[in-house]
């Protein structure tokens, strides 16, 4: 790459299964601990978290920059993504992280571009093409009528 971006963060233990995760500039620091599943404490945030967050908010910011520049008029996007982990090859991985986006549009016209976007958005996102494991996109576009009639 000609101009390279870096991202730098410190991770520092904290005790037991727990640390905070830190970046310069950035505030505040996210306390994060192992998942309860492995001997870890509750109510945290999980490096199995971050990573699947990591695929939801690039996704997001992939998916507003092209609607931005097609001219896309939407009301609102919510992304719901899970990721699950297996033992392919004996070792623990995720396996499949799904991503569901709720896209509500502001004119019926527009739903074929909203998942074309959508779709360019997936393939564009550089955190999921990142990744070993698959990445689905499962979109939802709603016009606002049909979001008006719940």
């Amino acid at each position: 790459m000609e101009n390279p971006h870096a991202y730098c963060v410190t991770a520092t233990w904290e005790g037991r299964r727990k640390g905070k995760i830190s970046a310069q500039e950035i505030a505040p620091p996210i306390e994060f601990s192992t998942p309860p599943e492995f001997k870890g404490d509750p109510g945290y945030w999980t490096p199995e978290h971050f990573l699947v967050a990591a695929v939801a908010s690039c996704f997001v910011a992939t998916f507003y920059a092209l609607a931005e520049l097609s001219k896309l008029e939407f009301l609102g996007l919510e992304l719901v993504a899970e990721g699950t982990l297996g033992k392919p090859e004996g070792k623990l991985r995720f396996t499949e992280i799904i991503l569901k986006p709720t896209l509500n549009i502001a004119q019926h016209r527009d739903r074929e571009l909203a998942n074309r976007l959508l779709g360019k958005a997936h393939e564009g996102c550089l955190i999921a093409r990142s990744l070993i494991c698959a990445v689905h996109l499962e979109p939802l576009v709603r016009p606002v009528e049909e979001v008006l009639a719940q």
